[in-house]
């Protein structure tokens, strides 16, 4: 074998491995989320065990409801957006019961905007009852200059 083929190897492993550590690194890092919710909230408990389940590193913080608005009025989220609780991950805000699939698209992607929404409270979505038994909904991508796009639709069932 000769010594330029070697050190071709070498430097695609070593090229390989710091890779490999810097996705690792991120997936560390994008998978901490902070949620911001009502003390009394069963539903909200429920979208952070999902939460939890999928491997989320999650902290809660509570928040009566006039401290709970400040946190969606701080982090930009339109009135009709607005869920029963709000989150961070790295530097996007999700507001309501956003599944877990949508997030992890959203921190693939990593577009310009505020981050997810699925406004009220959908029965069927994560955290909200079964869903065999889901209503029809749209998650949305806030964009920063107060638009929002629908980021995925969910059927009924």
């Amino acid at each position: 074998m000769s010594q330029q083929s070697l050190s071709r190897r070498a430097f695609v492993s070593a090229a390989l491995a710091a890779t490999i550590t810097a996705t690792h690194a991120r997936a560390e890092t994008a998978r901490r989320i902070q949620v911001f919710k009502d003390p009394n909230c069963g539903c909200c408990g429920a979208w952070v065990d999902i939460l939890k389940q999928a491997q989320f590193d999650v902290t809660v913080t509570l928040r009566t409801n006039s401290t709970l608005v400040q946190e969606k009025i701080k982090r930009g989220i339109p009135a009709q957006m607005a869920s029963c609780h709000t989150a961070d991950i790295d530097g996007y805000a999700i507001e309501g019961h956003v599944p877990v699939r949508d997030i992890l698209r959203l921190l693939e992607e990593q577009p310009d905007a505020i981050g997810l929404a699925v406004p009220g409270m959908p029965f069927g979505s994560p955290g909200m009852g079964p869903e065999s038994q889901r209503e029809a909904y749209d998650v949305f991508l806030m964009r920063r200059d107060g638009t929002a796009d629908v980021f995925s639709s969910y059927v009924d069932a």
